[in-house]
């Protein structure tokens, strides 16, 4: 035991020291630790599952320097904060799953409108939605909470000091990120989208593919959160520099709205599910919801899925018919359960879930299902942490369009959500995106906008076999729940399962099939459903799915072979007792 305990205070003092020298320093001296560690206790698997390197690589270093699967999360979630603009954040907000020492936890950090905020802010005189008013610009900007959930996070379960957890994030944003093509590729439509309403160009608008990308002010940022921890974000000097900016572009968010923002702990959902405990994200999130209804409608009518095969059309039609009565639930009940009851219960009951399955038409599209969705924004991104002693991470966050809305906090160099555009803008009346909602949705002072996010653990026997979680709006839990499906039913291994084509539809058009261009569905498939009457179009490459699956003797992880992630099986030592 002493030596273990050794080894990882060995391991963490090189962490710190490398922290600032070169990049060939930094692999020496890791490969030396990791020599040392490997000599003196047992190894066992770890896996992260990352939207980039060096997510990645953060995340790798602050496990071997013994860190648990909560100090490794936050400490990407940070990384990606720099690294990966478009939806990695400290702006922002989200949800984090966390199964540590057997037991399930979940922290809602979910942004919130500000006190300002009014159920009819994005309407004109004539009571009409002013098309983008919610998505860009300073009126677009929800009351960020990564930080606070971070924090609370490292509180509650971190290990290692939070400084050491925030100093890799300052380290890139020094340094300079390698920008990726599909970051530099897309610039310029970016540059073009927020021309003359933000002042994104100032600080994003040269970046270019290869070369370093470096941001000096949100280094400093990150730099006083790391010393001065969640107060510096909501009540000090970044505090200040936020609702100065909000000042600038007549936002709403004020120094009051910071200083009043928690992170909620809130209960997972858990369901039973073949020989798995499923647990995933609840209200304000519907992705919890819906994949453990999606899961248990498959499998009451397992008799329809019997010889067909993978993506076709027979599979993609029954599938739809399970995710339209899904998304006629999601908006006609859900919302923050600060202020709406969900009946989550009711949804999640098994007769109820029975009844909805008996509902699916095998043989022709159902046409009216009732109220539901459109099109919700996508660039969010997920990630996934296991670590050596079993624990595991399953975080998934966002500024909820690419980039959010556009506006960086002048002095303090990130960029803020626009999150507001995810609530129902006008009940019943589709937003800039498509989304319909109801009552439920409605923005209100201090509400909690409605989610997709389905960070989600698959238990077996009480120990981790599956941490996943994707980006892509209201494509989210669908394309987890496919990733799912893929593996257990299909066989597939993490890598085929994330990187296979997925399909999607969600109600409202009631005959569309949405697809991805650079995946699309086989040919054959796209003509028989069009014999069904379905209409399929391809659209963005949703989703960017992070996969780690234990099968009870090898622990694989997966990053979707479409985008920039990696993923990392890690030989690490660990305390047989902690």
């Amino acid at each position: 035991m002493l030596k273990t305990r050794f080894a990882a205070f060995l391991a963490l003092a090189a962490f710190i020291l490398v922290s600032g020298c070169s990049p060939a320093e930094r692999d020496q001296s890791a490969a030396a630790t990791e020599q040392q560690t490997e000599q003196q206790v047992e190894l066992r698997s770890a896996a992260v599952a990352m939207p980039d390197r060096y997510g990645a690589e953060v995340a790798e270093q602050i496990l071997k320097a013994g860190g648990n699967a909560v100090d490794a999360g936050i400490a990407a979630g940070l990384a990606l904060a720099v690294s990966y603009p478009e939806a990695g954040n400290i702006g922002g907000g989200g949800f984090m799953l966390i199964r540590m020492n057997g037991e399930d936890f979940f922290i809602d950090y979910r942004e919130k409108a500000p006190g300002a905020a009014d159920r009819d802010m994005y309407l004109d005189v004539n009571g009409d939605v002013v098309k983008g008013l919610s998505l860009i610009g300073h009126l677009a900007v929800g009351v960020p909470g990564t930080v606070a959930g971070f924090w609370e996070a490292h509180q509650r379960f971190g290990t290692l000091p939070w400084r050491d957890l925030v100093m890799p994030a300052v380290r890139i944003a020094e340094e300079g990120f390698e920008v990726p093509d599909k970051l530099g590729g897309g610039m310029l439509t970016r540059l073009e989208r927020y021309e003359g309403k933000t002042n994104f160009a100032d600080y994003f608008g040269d970046m270019k593919t290869g070369e370093l990308h470096k941001q000096p002010e949100l280094a400093a940022t990150l730099r006083r959160i790391a010393d001065n921890g969640v107060d510096e974000f909501y009540k000090g000097e970044t505090a200040e520099l936020i609702v100065a900016e909000m000042e600038r572009g007549n936002g709403l968010i004020t120094m009051e709205d910071l200083a009043n923002y928690k992170a909620v702990w809130r209960d997972p959902i858990r369901a039973d599910w073949r020989n798995y405990r499923i647990v995933s994200a609840p209200p304000p999130s519907s992705g919890g919801v819906g994949l453990v209804q999606m899961l248990k409608i498959r499998d009451y009518i397992d008799h329809h899925f019997e010889g067909i095969e993978h993506n076709s059309a027979q599979y993609v039609h029954v599938v739809a018919e399970i995710e339209k009565r899904v998304f006629a639930d999601r908006a006609e009940y859900l919302g923050d359960p600060d202020f709406v009851d969900a009946r989550v219960d009711e949804l999640l009951d098994d007769d109820y879930i029975q009844g909805r399955a008996q509902e699916v038409n095998p043989e022709a599209i159902s046409m009216d299902v009732g109220p539901g969705t459109e099109f919700e924004p996508h660039d969010t991104t997920h990630y996934s942490v296991l670590d050596q002693w079993g624990n595991a991470v399953s975080n998934t966050y966002t500024l909820n369009l690419g980039f959010g809305s556009g506006v960086v906090v002048r002095g303090a160099g990130f960029l803020l959500n626009d999150e507001m555009d995810d609530f129902a803008i006008k009940a019943g009346v589709p937003n800039a995106f498509g989304v319909v909602g109801s009552q439920a949705n409605e923005i209100e002072p201090g509400k909690r906008m409605l989610s997709s996010m389905t960070p989600t653990i698959l238990l077996r026997d009480d120990d981790v076999a599956m941490v996943v979680g994707t980006p892509g709006g209201s494509t989210i839990f669908t394309s987890v729940f496919q990733a799912i499906m893929n593996v257990m039913d299909f066989g597939m291994s993490p890598l085929e399962a994330n990187g296979a084509a997925r399909f999607h539809h969600q109600l409202l058009p009631p005959d569309v099939i949405l697809t991805q261009p650079d995946s699309p569905l086989p040919e054959e498939t796209l003509s028989l459903l069009g014999d069904l009457g379905y209409k399929t179009r391809a659209i963005y490459n949703y989703g960017d799915l992070q996969m780690i699956y234990d099968d009870g003797e090898t622990v694989r992880a997966a990053s979707d072979p479409r985008n920039r992630g990696q993923s990392r099986i890690i030989e690490i030592a660990a305390e047989t007792d902690q």
